[in-house]
Protein backbone atom coordinates (compact mmCIF):
# COMPACT_ATOMS: atom_id res chain seq x y z
CA UNK A 1 0.00 0.00 0.00
CA UNK A 2 3.05 2.41 0.80
CA UNK A 3 4.37 1.39 -2.15
CA UNK A 4 1.39 2.16 -4.35
CA UNK A 5 1.09 5.71 -2.55
CA UNK A 6 4.52 6.58 -3.17
CA UNK A 7 4.16 5.57 -6.63
CA UNK A 8 1.33 7.65 -6.68
CA UNK A 9 3.11 10.45 -5.37
CA UNK A 10 6.01 10.69 -7.35
CA UNK A 11 4.04 10.61 -10.16
CA UNK A 12 1.85 13.63 -9.68
CA UNK A 13 5.28 15.02 -8.64
CA UNK A 14 6.17 14.27 -11.80
CA UNK A 15 2.97 15.85 -13.58
CA UNK A 16 3.09 19.44 -11.75
CA UNK A 17 6.88 19.39 -12.70
CA UNK A 18 6.05 18.80 -16.53
CA UNK A 19 2.97 21.39 -16.51
CA UNK A 20 5.14 24.03 -14.80
CA UNK A 21 7.81 23.43 -17.61
CA UNK A 22 5.31 23.38 -20.53
CA UNK A 23 4.17 27.14 -18.70
CA UNK A 24 7.37 28.27 -18.83
CA UNK A 25 8.05 27.81 -22.15
CA UNK A 26 4.83 28.17 -23.51
CA UNK A 27 5.55 31.78 -21.99
CA UNK A 28 9.10 31.97 -23.58
CA UNK A 29 8.14 31.36 -26.81
CA UNK A 30 5.10 33.58 -26.86
CA UNK A 31 7.84 36.63 -25.12
CA UNK A 32 10.20 35.84 -28.06
CA UNK A 33 7.08 35.87 -30.48
CA UNK A 34 6.57 39.23 -28.73
CA UNK A 35 9.39 40.80 -28.83
CA UNK A 36 9.87 40.18 -32.50
CA UNK A 37 6.67 41.56 -33.36
CA UNK A 38 7.76 44.55 -31.33
CA UNK A 39 11.27 44.87 -32.69
CA UNK A 40 9.42 44.69 -36.41
CA UNK A 41 7.26 47.31 -35.41
CA UNK A 42 10.26 49.47 -34.53
CA UNK A 43 12.02 48.70 -37.83
CA UNK A 44 10.73 51.06 -40.43
CA UNK A 45 9.13 49.41 -43.30
CA UNK A 46 11.14 48.22 -46.41
CA UNK A 47 10.35 51.54 -48.30
CA UNK A 48 11.71 53.95 -45.70
CA UNK A 49 14.85 51.49 -44.88
CA UNK A 50 15.89 51.45 -47.88
CA UNK A 51 15.61 55.23 -48.35
CA UNK A 52 17.34 56.09 -45.22
CA UNK A 53 19.46 53.47 -44.10
CA UNK A 54 21.64 51.12 -45.99
CA UNK A 55 19.92 47.87 -46.99
CA UNK A 56 21.59 45.47 -43.76
CA UNK A 57 19.38 43.90 -41.58
CA UNK A 58 22.13 44.88 -38.62
CA UNK A 59 21.88 48.81 -39.60
CA UNK A 60 17.92 48.18 -39.60
CA UNK A 61 17.39 46.96 -36.49
CA UNK A 62 19.95 49.47 -34.96
CA UNK A 63 17.90 52.57 -36.18
CA UNK A 64 14.55 50.89 -34.56
CA UNK A 65 17.13 50.40 -31.07
CA UNK A 66 17.90 53.91 -31.79
CA UNK A 67 14.45 54.91 -32.62
CA UNK A 68 13.19 53.53 -29.63
CA UNK A 69 15.69 55.23 -26.68
CA UNK A 70 15.41 58.39 -28.64
CA UNK A 71 11.55 58.25 -28.48
CA UNK A 72 10.75 59.08 -32.03
CA UNK A 73 7.21 58.32 -33.59
CA UNK A 74 7.43 55.04 -35.56
CA UNK A 75 4.47 56.19 -37.50
CA UNK A 76 6.84 59.02 -38.58
CA UNK A 77 10.25 57.56 -39.14
CA UNK A 78 7.81 54.59 -41.22
CA UNK A 79 7.01 56.79 -43.80
CA UNK A 80 8.52 57.11 -46.85
CA UNK A 81 7.12 60.26 -47.94
CA UNK A 82 9.16 63.59 -47.68
CA UNK A 83 8.14 65.76 -44.66
CA UNK A 84 5.64 63.29 -43.15
CA UNK A 85 6.21 65.08 -39.80
CA UNK A 86 6.47 68.27 -40.63
CA UNK A 87 9.32 70.15 -42.60
CA UNK A 88 12.81 68.52 -42.92
CA UNK A 89 12.12 65.68 -40.96
CA UNK A 90 12.79 63.10 -43.77
CA UNK A 91 16.16 62.05 -44.71
CA UNK A 92 17.73 64.46 -46.65
CA UNK A 93 19.77 62.69 -49.52
CA UNK A 94 21.78 65.67 -50.64
CA UNK A 95 22.98 66.87 -47.47
CA UNK A 96 26.01 65.24 -45.55
CA UNK A 97 24.14 65.59 -42.41
CA UNK A 98 22.10 62.82 -42.69
CA UNK A 99 24.47 60.71 -43.40
CA UNK A 100 22.74 57.33 -42.91
CA UNK A 101 22.35 57.49 -46.83
CA UNK A 102 26.07 57.75 -47.39
CA UNK A 103 27.16 54.04 -46.01
CA UNK A 104 30.63 54.43 -47.06
CA UNK A 105 31.06 57.41 -44.66
CA UNK A 106 33.03 56.41 -41.76
CA UNK A 107 30.54 59.08 -39.93
CA UNK A 108 27.36 56.77 -40.98
CA UNK A 109 25.84 54.44 -38.60
CA UNK A 110 27.77 52.09 -36.57
CA UNK A 111 26.54 48.30 -36.97
CA UNK A 112 27.42 47.98 -32.64
CA UNK A 113 24.31 48.56 -30.88
CA UNK A 114 25.66 49.52 -27.97
CA UNK A 115 27.80 52.62 -29.65
CA UNK A 116 26.62 56.00 -27.79
CA UNK A 117 26.86 57.19 -30.96
CA UNK A 118 24.31 55.51 -32.42
CA UNK A 119 22.03 56.04 -29.30
CA UNK A 120 23.06 59.86 -28.20
CA UNK A 121 20.79 62.28 -30.67
CA UNK A 122 22.03 65.19 -29.11
CA UNK A 123 25.91 65.29 -30.46
CA UNK A 124 26.41 67.41 -33.39
CA UNK A 125 28.81 64.33 -34.99
CA UNK A 126 26.04 61.59 -34.16
CA UNK A 127 24.04 59.99 -36.80
CA UNK A 128 20.68 58.54 -36.17
CA UNK A 129 17.92 57.79 -37.78
CA UNK A 130 15.42 59.92 -35.54
CA UNK A 131 13.03 61.89 -37.37
CA UNK A 132 13.45 64.55 -34.43
CA UNK A 133 17.03 64.94 -34.73
CA UNK A 134 18.66 68.16 -35.92
CA UNK A 135 21.02 67.02 -37.86
CA UNK A 136 18.61 65.20 -40.45
CA UNK A 137 16.05 68.10 -40.03
CA UNK A 138 19.13 70.16 -41.11
CA UNK A 139 18.99 71.89 -44.54
CA UNK A 140 22.46 72.29 -44.90
CA UNK A 141 24.48 71.89 -47.35
CA UNK A 142 27.30 69.29 -48.27
CA UNK A 143 29.37 72.18 -48.76
CA UNK A 144 28.98 73.38 -45.29
CA UNK A 145 27.76 70.36 -43.12
CA UNK A 146 30.39 68.00 -43.12
CA UNK A 147 29.57 64.64 -41.89
CA UNK A 148 31.78 64.17 -39.22
CA UNK A 149 32.87 66.90 -37.14
CA UNK A 150 36.26 65.52 -36.46
CA UNK A 151 36.96 65.88 -40.46
CA UNK A 152 35.56 69.06 -40.79
CA UNK A 153 33.11 70.45 -37.93
CA UNK A 154 30.41 72.01 -39.36
CA UNK A 155 30.06 76.16 -38.47
CA UNK A 156 28.10 79.31 -39.11
CA UNK A 157 31.05 80.82 -39.91
CA UNK A 158 32.16 77.89 -42.75
CA UNK A 159 28.33 78.75 -43.79
CA UNK A 160 28.73 82.34 -44.06
CA UNK A 161 32.13 82.30 -46.28
CA UNK A 162 30.17 80.28 -48.66
CA UNK A 163 27.40 82.55 -48.65
CA UNK A 164 29.61 85.36 -48.86
CA UNK A 165 32.05 84.52 -51.84
CA UNK A 166 28.75 83.62 -54.00
CA UNK A 167 27.06 87.05 -52.90
CA UNK A 168 29.77 89.21 -53.41
CA UNK A 169 31.17 87.43 -57.01
CA UNK A 170 31.03 90.54 -59.52
CA UNK A 171 28.87 90.63 -62.48
CA UNK A 172 29.41 91.15 -65.86
CA UNK A 173 28.83 94.90 -66.83
CA UNK A 174 26.14 95.35 -69.03
CA UNK A 175 23.68 93.59 -71.70
CA UNK A 176 24.85 90.31 -72.33
CA UNK A 177 26.22 89.69 -75.64
CA UNK A 178 27.44 85.96 -77.75
CA UNK A 179 30.75 85.07 -77.10
CA UNK A 180 31.20 84.84 -80.94
CA UNK A 181 31.87 88.31 -82.33
CA UNK A 182 31.34 87.82 -86.02
CA UNK A 183 28.49 89.85 -87.13
CA UNK A 184 28.88 87.95 -90.65
CA UNK A 185 27.26 84.47 -88.61
CA UNK A 186 24.81 83.54 -86.40
CA UNK A 187 26.47 83.03 -83.20
CA UNK A 188 23.49 81.08 -80.84
CA UNK A 189 20.55 79.06 -81.13
CA UNK A 190 17.52 80.82 -80.55
CA UNK A 191 13.80 80.83 -80.12
CA UNK A 192 11.64 82.18 -83.28
CA UNK A 193 7.86 82.36 -82.19
CA UNK A 194 5.60 83.44 -84.83
CA UNK A 195 1.84 84.98 -84.51
CA UNK A 196 2.96 86.92 -81.62
CA UNK A 197 3.29 90.37 -80.37
CA UNK A 198 0.57 93.36 -78.63
CA UNK A 199 -1.01 92.52 -81.87
CA UNK A 200 -0.56 88.99 -82.62
CA UNK A 201 0.97 89.28 -85.82
CA UNK A 202 4.82 90.08 -84.79
CA UNK A 203 7.72 87.61 -84.39
CA UNK A 204 9.51 87.34 -81.14
CA UNK A 205 13.06 85.91 -81.13
CA UNK A 206 15.77 85.17 -78.43
CA UNK A 207 19.10 83.14 -77.72
CA UNK A 208 17.41 79.30 -76.23
CA UNK A 209 20.19 80.05 -73.35
CA UNK A 210 18.80 83.62 -71.70
CA UNK A 211 21.53 84.54 -69.23
CA UNK A 212 21.16 83.93 -65.98
CA UNK A 213 23.69 86.59 -64.80
CA UNK A 214 23.42 89.76 -67.37
CA UNK A 215 19.61 91.39 -68.97
CA UNK A 216 19.34 91.28 -72.60
CA UNK A 217 18.99 94.47 -75.02
CA UNK A 218 16.20 94.74 -76.81
CA UNK A 219 15.74 95.09 -80.76
CA UNK A 220 12.42 96.40 -82.46
CA UNK A 221 12.36 95.52 -86.21
CA UNK A 222 10.06 97.01 -88.55
CA UNK A 223 9.22 95.56 -91.96
CA UNK A 224 8.89 97.05 -95.49
CA UNK A 225 5.61 98.48 -96.51
CA UNK A 226 3.29 96.06 -97.56
CA UNK A 227 5.67 92.62 -96.45
CA UNK A 228 5.23 90.70 -93.65
CA UNK A 229 7.65 90.30 -90.99
CA UNK A 230 8.19 86.80 -91.60
CA UNK A 231 10.34 87.67 -94.60
CA UNK A 232 13.01 89.16 -92.87
CA UNK A 233 13.42 85.66 -90.78
CA UNK A 234 17.57 86.13 -91.62
CA UNK A 235 17.95 89.67 -90.19
CA UNK A 236 15.77 88.44 -86.79
CA UNK A 237 17.84 84.92 -85.90
CA UNK A 238 21.19 86.87 -86.83
CA UNK A 239 19.98 89.66 -84.09
CA UNK A 240 18.73 87.16 -81.42
CA UNK A 241 21.70 84.81 -81.83
CA UNK A 242 23.77 87.49 -81.01
CA UNK A 243 22.09 87.81 -77.25
CA UNK A 244 19.57 90.75 -78.32
CA UNK A 245 15.70 89.84 -77.53
CA UNK A 246 14.33 90.80 -80.86
CA UNK A 247 10.43 91.88 -81.38
CA UNK A 248 9.35 92.08 -85.47
CA UNK A 249 6.46 93.81 -85.78
CA UNK A 250 3.15 93.25 -87.96
CA UNK A 251 3.51 96.84 -90.08
CA UNK A 252 4.97 99.85 -89.90
CA UNK A 253 3.17 102.75 -90.16
CA UNK A 254 6.41 104.80 -90.07
CA UNK A 255 5.16 106.69 -86.77
CA UNK A 256 6.10 104.60 -83.72
CA UNK A 257 2.33 103.89 -83.36
CA UNK A 258 3.12 100.49 -83.42
CA UNK A 259 6.87 100.35 -81.98
CA UNK A 260 5.80 101.95 -78.67
CA UNK A 261 2.98 99.01 -77.92
CA UNK A 262 5.58 96.39 -78.55
CA UNK A 263 7.73 97.94 -76.47
CA UNK A 264 5.46 98.35 -73.52
CA UNK A 265 4.13 94.18 -74.64
CA UNK A 266 7.87 93.29 -73.74
CA UNK A 267 7.59 94.87 -70.79
CA UNK A 268 4.45 93.39 -69.43
CA UNK A 269 6.96 90.27 -70.18
CA UNK A 270 9.45 91.51 -67.97
CA UNK A 271 7.72 91.49 -65.48
CA UNK A 272 5.39 88.33 -65.43
CA UNK A 273 6.74 86.13 -62.94
CA UNK A 274 5.26 83.09 -65.29
CA UNK A 275 7.15 84.29 -68.63
CA UNK A 276 10.60 82.92 -69.77
CA UNK A 277 11.41 86.72 -70.16
CA UNK A 278 10.79 87.40 -66.43
CA UNK A 279 13.36 89.95 -65.14
CA UNK A 280 15.67 88.90 -68.42
CA UNK A 281 15.14 92.59 -70.10
CA UNK A 282 16.97 95.95 -70.05
CA UNK A 283 14.11 98.05 -71.11
CA UNK A 284 16.39 101.07 -71.28
CA UNK A 285 18.70 99.75 -73.71
CA UNK A 286 16.38 99.23 -76.92
CA UNK A 287 17.49 99.50 -80.93
CA UNK A 288 15.36 100.24 -83.54
CA UNK A 289 15.65 99.46 -86.92
CA UNK A 290 14.07 98.41 -90.08
CA UNK A 291 13.47 98.23 -94.06
CA UNK A 292 11.78 101.32 -95.60
CA UNK A 293 8.59 102.05 -94.05
CA UNK A 294 10.36 99.70 -90.69
CA UNK A 295 13.39 101.97 -91.08
CA UNK A 296 11.17 104.99 -90.61
CA UNK A 297 9.36 103.29 -87.92
CA UNK A 298 12.60 102.88 -86.51
CA UNK A 299 13.66 106.44 -86.77
CA UNK A 300 10.75 107.74 -84.99
CA UNK A 301 11.18 105.67 -82.33
CA UNK A 302 14.63 106.74 -81.35
CA UNK A 303 12.74 110.17 -81.71
CA UNK A 304 9.92 110.02 -79.96
CA UNK A 305 10.39 106.93 -77.33
CA UNK A 306 12.92 107.68 -74.21
CA UNK A 307 13.44 104.01 -73.79
CA UNK A 308 15.17 103.43 -77.10
CA UNK A 309 19.02 104.58 -77.44
CA UNK A 310 19.99 103.79 -81.09
CA UNK A 311 18.77 102.99 -84.49
CA UNK A 312 19.43 101.74 -87.59
CA UNK A 313 17.55 102.78 -91.06
CA UNK A 314 17.78 99.75 -93.86
CA UNK A 315 17.18 100.96 -97.02
CA UNK A 316 15.40 104.02 -95.35
CA UNK A 317 15.43 107.96 -95.29
CA UNK A 318 13.45 110.48 -93.97
CA UNK A 319 10.87 111.78 -96.73
CA UNK A 320 11.33 115.55 -95.37
CA UNK A 321 14.56 114.96 -94.95
CA UNK A 322 14.69 116.76 -90.94
CA UNK A 323 13.92 113.54 -88.64
CA UNK A 324 17.72 113.03 -88.77
CA UNK A 325 17.79 116.37 -87.03
CA UNK A 326 15.21 115.50 -84.55
CA UNK A 327 17.35 112.85 -82.48
CA UNK A 328 17.83 114.12 -79.07
CA UNK A 329 21.20 113.99 -77.85
CA UNK A 330 22.79 111.54 -76.41
CA UNK A 331 21.12 109.09 -78.85
CA UNK A 332 22.76 107.75 -82.17
CA UNK A 333 21.78 106.98 -85.43
CA UNK A 334 22.69 105.28 -88.46
CA UNK A 335 21.53 104.14 -92.62
CA UNK A 336 22.05 101.40 -94.79
CA UNK A 337 21.40 102.19 -98.07
CA UNK A 338 22.26 100.54 -101.37
CA UNK A 339 23.99 102.85 -104.60
CA UNK A 340 20.92 102.37 -106.87
CA UNK A 341 18.21 101.85 -104.22
CA UNK A 342 14.78 104.08 -104.81
CA UNK A 343 15.61 105.19 -100.98
CA UNK A 344 19.29 106.81 -101.75
CA UNK A 345 18.19 110.54 -102.15
CA UNK A 346 16.62 110.50 -98.75
CA UNK A 347 18.47 108.72 -96.67
CA UNK A 348 21.67 111.23 -98.17
CA UNK A 349 19.20 114.30 -97.78
CA UNK A 350 18.64 113.05 -94.22
CA UNK A 351 21.76 112.37 -93.14
CA UNK A 352 23.12 115.93 -94.68
CA UNK A 353 21.03 118.02 -93.45
CA UNK A 354 22.82 121.04 -91.22
CA UNK A 355 20.67 120.73 -88.33
CA UNK A 356 21.85 116.67 -87.33
CA UNK A 357 23.83 117.12 -84.30
CA UNK A 358 24.17 113.77 -82.49
CA UNK A 359 26.58 110.83 -83.76
CA UNK A 360 25.52 109.51 -86.81
CA UNK A 361 26.83 107.45 -90.40
CA UNK A 362 25.62 106.89 -93.75
CA UNK A 363 26.74 103.46 -94.86
CA UNK A 364 26.07 103.11 -98.54
CA UNK A 365 26.70 99.20 -100.58
CA UNK A 366 28.60 99.58 -103.83
CA UNK A 367 29.63 97.48 -106.18
CA UNK A 368 26.88 95.27 -106.28
CA UNK A 369 25.07 93.87 -109.44
CA UNK A 370 21.62 94.76 -110.43
CA UNK A 371 19.82 96.72 -112.40
CA UNK A 372 18.25 99.79 -110.22
CA UNK A 373 20.06 102.75 -110.36
CA UNK A 374 20.61 106.06 -108.62
CA UNK A 375 22.68 109.25 -109.94
CA UNK A 376 23.98 107.18 -112.42
CA UNK A 377 24.85 104.45 -110.25
CA UNK A 378 23.60 100.88 -110.67
CA UNK A 379 23.80 98.07 -108.50
CA UNK A 380 22.48 97.37 -104.79
CA UNK A 381 19.30 98.26 -104.76
CA UNK A 382 16.09 98.90 -102.48
CA UNK A 383 16.15 95.14 -100.29
CA UNK A 384 19.91 95.31 -99.73
CA UNK A 385 20.48 96.33 -96.04
CA UNK A 386 18.37 93.50 -94.47
CA UNK A 387 19.82 90.63 -96.71
CA UNK A 388 22.75 91.03 -98.05
CA UNK A 389 24.20 94.05 -95.44
CA UNK A 390 22.57 92.89 -91.97
CA UNK A 391 26.26 92.93 -91.03
CA UNK A 392 26.35 96.32 -91.12
CA UNK A 393 23.00 96.42 -88.74
CA UNK A 394 24.29 93.37 -86.36
CA UNK A 395 27.58 95.51 -85.51
CA UNK A 396 25.81 98.24 -84.55
CA UNK A 397 23.46 96.96 -82.46
CA UNK A 398 26.79 95.46 -80.31
CA UNK A 399 28.60 99.08 -80.61
CA UNK A 400 25.70 100.81 -79.31
CA UNK A 401 23.61 98.97 -77.24
CA UNK A 402 26.11 96.00 -76.06
CA UNK A 403 29.34 98.49 -75.23
CA UNK A 404 31.76 97.01 -77.80
CA UNK A 405 33.73 100.04 -78.52
CA UNK A 406 36.48 98.49 -80.59
CA UNK A 407 33.46 98.62 -83.28
CA UNK A 408 34.31 102.66 -83.28
CA UNK A 409 37.38 101.76 -85.45
CA UNK A 410 34.75 99.82 -88.33
CA UNK A 411 32.71 102.33 -88.42
CA UNK A 412 34.55 106.15 -87.83
CA UNK A 413 37.23 107.30 -89.60
CA UNK A 414 39.15 106.70 -93.06
CA UNK A 415 39.58 102.35 -93.29
CA UNK A 416 36.94 100.57 -90.92
CA UNK A 417 35.28 97.83 -92.26
CA UNK A 418 31.81 99.83 -92.76
CA UNK A 419 33.93 102.87 -94.07
CA UNK A 420 36.15 101.45 -97.01
CA UNK A 421 35.93 97.18 -96.54
CA UNK A 422 34.56 94.35 -98.25
CA UNK A 423 30.79 93.09 -98.22
CA UNK A 424 32.00 89.99 -96.81
CA UNK A 425 30.36 86.83 -98.46
CA UNK A 426 28.58 89.28 -101.24
CA UNK A 427 29.43 90.84 -104.00
CA UNK A 428 31.42 94.88 -103.56
CA UNK A 429 32.17 97.16 -101.00
CA UNK A 430 31.07 99.29 -98.13
CA UNK A 431 31.74 102.91 -98.49
CA UNK A 432 30.70 104.55 -95.24
CA UNK A 433 30.62 108.45 -93.30
CA UNK A 434 30.49 109.12 -89.93
CA UNK A 435 29.91 112.64 -87.93
CA UNK A 436 30.04 114.23 -84.72
CA UNK A 437 31.59 111.24 -82.41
Amino acid sequence: MKSKLLKTMVLASSLVFLNCGDDAVTSAINDYATGLSSSAGEVVSPESAGSALPASSETVQQGGETNQQAGGDESCLASSLPDACGPGTNPLPTSSAAVVTTPESSASVTPNPESSAAVTPTSSATVTPNPESSSVAAPASSATTPASSAAAPASSSSEKAVESSSSEAPKPAGIFLAEGKDETKDQMRVKYIERTGHDGGGILAYPEQLSTTQKHGIVVWGPGGGTEPGAYGGMIRRLASHGFVVIALRESPGNASQGKPALDWLAKKNNDPNDPLYQKLDMNVVGCSGHSMGGLESEQMVIQDKRVITAMLNNSGDLGHTAMSQVPQGKTIGIVYGEGGMERPNAEADYNNPGVKVPACLIKMTGGQGNECQQGECGWGHGSGPWGGMAATVAWMRWHLGGEDFRKDDFVGSSGRYINGEILGERGRWKGQCKNF
